[in-house]
């Protein structure tokens, strides 16, 4: 019994670390991702928009992610943003 097309999805993920002008800070991770079959792409401001990104193709298949993976995606926005804001 083969995998049907509809259950399959590839994503192409290009990454690379923005150095910083001070040394004291280690830079910035950068980079976009890619949904093959339906060629959306999203600018990543940090590794972590990757499983989001996924996440969303994921739930669209009807998986259930968890509480556990929405708090840990809500902690991580909200880690991003408030360190973002100083």
């Amino acid at each position: 019994m083969g995998v049907q097309r509809s259950s399959i999805h590839s994503f192409i993920v290009k990454i690379w670390l923005e150095e910083e002008t001070d040394k004291s800070h280690p830079g910035t991770w950068r980079g976009h991702i890619t949904h093959v079959p339906s060629g959306e792409r999203s600018h990543l401001k940090n590794l972590d928009e990757i499983t989001d990104f996924i996440g969303t193709f994921l739930q669209g298949m009807g998986i259930q992610l968890g509480k556990c993976w929405r708090v840990k995606r809500w902690l991580n926005r909200f880690k991003y943003n408030a360190t973002h804001m100083l």
